[in-house]
């Protein structure tokens, strides 16, 4: 009988720590992080990844939000329309509150498709083409510009600072690249000769057939709509075959990556239309000096990634609620402070002030150049 009371006893005990136990343990508020974590894009995908960390710990010395603290869920892309689709599905399974990413449009726009089915809020901080956000969907938003946007600052940076009258035009078939690329050439006007439009395939790595073509047809400038990799290269490439034509792209091409591709003396002069310069607004600030501090230099869309974190958590707090449609009504419903300054989104997810201007390489770096 004495031994049954110890086993009792003992037993009672052993219940009592393991329901202290899970007591003890908390629930996590989970936020999806999505974009390409490996192959050729990877450097965006770990921007990204690098600036919704700074967001999260903030948030977390904070006592995190909703009484919980915040964990990331990284989802690779790979940089793949399918791949997205299947993350996204991923990413609905595990309940997250809310997804920062894609970087690609051509991931952002099916992926958002699997996002808006299950009512799950989504700010892309880098996908620029305008069909992401015309589809009516109430959650989807991004903290970028849009392709007609810098599209038209590059037209007009051709046509109104250079005073061009022959532009090659050139895209690598993707939704963002090709999408700017038709853009950039709708908004040139009539006083400007396209003498060449045409695609190169992402991942090849020899343009130099392609840009012999273009060498033969007299252009003032090549414009590309694509990303850094093979940005770096058709510039690197270019003046091995002595094209001295200056080059222009994008957001998605600059990065410090095109510019070691392309080697700094090639890539000298390059034109690009991007957002200004973080270092120059006041509430970046200590976003700046907490990211180098952990990580060196910042990427293009390292704040962006920041700044779409905040939003979606501070959003969440004011609804106070998990809710994906009531989170998404704040969203649209509030304006936010942020290291970018003020963001108010319309009705259809896009902030209402978009500023884009053009960038240059000068020394291997990066440099502000022209304002429209």
């Amino acid at each position: 009988m004495m031994k049954r009371w110890v086993f009792f006893a003992a037993w009672l005990i052993l219940t009592a720590f393991l329901l202290i136990g899970c007591g003890e343990q908390k629930k996590a508020i989970r936020l999806g992080v999505a974009g390409p974590m490996t192959g050729s894009d990877a450097k965006m995908g770990s921007d990204f990844r690098n600036g919704v960390s700074v967001a999260i710990e903030e948030w977390n010395a904070k006592g995190g939000v909703l009484g919980m603290q915040i964990d990331a869920i990284l989802a690779d892309d790979q940089s793949d329309p399918k791949q997205a689709v299947s993350v996204a599905n991923k990413l609905v399974n595990e309940k997250v509150l809310g997804v920062i990413g894609h970087f690609n449009s051509s991931c952002s726009i099916p992926a958002s498709d699997v996002y808006n089915r299950a009512g799950l809020p989504m700010i892309s901080p880098a996908s620029t083409n305008p069909l992401l956000t015309e589809r009516g969907y109430p959650a989807v938003f991004r903290v970028c510009g849009t392709d007609d946007q810098q599209g038209k600052v590059g037209a007009d940076f051709v046509t109104k600072k250079l005073a061009l009258k022959r532009v090659a035009v050139l895209h690598d078939k993707t939704t963002y690249g090709q999408g700017l690329a038709d853009l950039f050439k709708a908004q040139l006007g009539s006083g400007i000769e396209v003498v060449y439009f045409g695609g190169i395939t992402r991942g090849d790595k020899d343009f130099k057939t392609v840009l012999t073509t273009i060498k033969e047809k007299k252009p003032e400038l090549i414009f590309f709509g694509g990303i850094y990799a093979e940005a770096g290269l058709l510039i690197k490439q270019a003046k091995e075959l002595n094209i001295m034509v200056p080059f222009m792209s994008g957001d998605g091409a600059i990065d410090q990556k095109m510019v070691e591709i392309a080697g700094a003396q090639a890539a000298e002069g390059t034109f690009l239309t991007f957002s200004p310069d973080p270092a120059n607004i006041p509430a970046a600030k200590g976003f700046i000096e907490k990211y180098k501090a952990k990580y060196g230099e910042l990427g293009p869309y390292s704040i962006y990634a920041y700044v779409a974190a905040n939003i979606l958590l501070e959003a969440a707090k004011a609804a106070n609620s998990a809710d994906g449609k009531a989170i998404a009504e704040k969203l649209h419903a509030m304006e936010f402070s942020t290291a970018l300054g003020p963001i108010k989104f319309n009705e259809k997810g896009n902030v209402i002030q978009s500023p884009y201007v053009v960038w240059t390489t000068k020394g291997g770096k990066f440099a502000e150049y022209w304002k429209p």
